[in-house]
C-alpha cells in the first residue's frame, strides 16, 4: 500500500510538471508572436507617416484629386484605431496603387525629395518584409504548439487560442484605381 501511494505521488508530481512546462511554453510562445506583431505595427506606422509626405511631394506636380487624399487618410486613422491585418491590407494596397502613379510621372521621379521618401519606403518595406517572415514564424511555432498532443489538451483547457498568420493581397492596379 506505501508504495502504491508513493507510486501515485510520483504520477502526480510528473503530470504537474508536464502542465507547468507545457503552459510556460506557450506562453512564451504567445509573447513571441504578440511581440513579433508589435514590431510589425512599428514599421507600418513608419510606413504610414510617410504619407502625408509623399502626398505633399506628388502634390507639386500633378493636380491631386482631394478624394484620393481624404480615402488614404481615412484608411490610415481606420488603421491607427483599429491596428488589425485587414486594416493594413486596405492601407497597404492603397499606398502601392499610389507610388505606381506616381511613378508614371517622369518629372517626379527626377525630384530628389520624392527619390528619398521612395528609398526610406524601400528600406521600411524591407524591414516590414522580414518583420513579417518573424512573424510568420512565430505564429507557426505558436500554433503547432498549441495544437499538438499533449499540448493540445492543455492548451485547450486553458483557453489559449490559434494566432492569424499576416498575409498582404497582391497588389492589383486593375483592382484600385488612385487618381493623380
Amino acid at each position: 500500500m506505501e508504495n502504491l501511494g508513493i507510486i501515485l505521488i510520483a504520477i502526480l508530481t510528473v503530470f504537474c510538471i508536464a502542465v507547468i512546462i507545457i503552459f510556460n511554453n506557450c506562453i512564451k510562445l504567445r509573447n513571441k508572436v504578440r511581440q513579433a506583431k508589435s514590431t510589425i505595427d512599428v514599421y507600418l506606422t513608419q510606413r504610414f507617416d510617410l504619407i502625408p509626405n509623399l502626398v505633399e511631394c506628388v502634390k507639386g506636380y500633378r493636380d491631386y484629386e482631394k478624394s484620393t487624399l481624404v480615402a488614404i487618410t481615412e484608411l490610415r486613422e481606420t488603421y491607427n484605431s483599429n491596428k488589425s491585418i485587414e486594416n493594413a491590407n486596405s492601407l497597404a494596397n492603397s499606398m502601392n496603387a499610389l507610388m505606381a502613379r506616381a511613378e508614371e510621372m517622369a518629372e517626379l521621379k527626377a525630384n530628389e525629395q520624392f527619390l528619398m521618401l521612395q528609398k526610406n519606403l524601400s528600406k521600411i518595406e524591407s524591414q516590414l518584409q522580414a518583420a513579417r517572415r518573424i512573424y510568420n514564424g512565430d505564429v507557426t511555432l505558436y500554433n503547432t504548439a498549441i495544437q499538438s498532443f499533449p499540448n493540445n489538451i492543455i492548451a485547450n483547457i486553458l483557453k489559449f487560442e490559434p494566432a492569424e498568420l499576416f498575409t498582404i493581397e497582391e497588389y492589383k492596379a486593375q483592382n484600385i484605381e488612385v487618381k493623380i
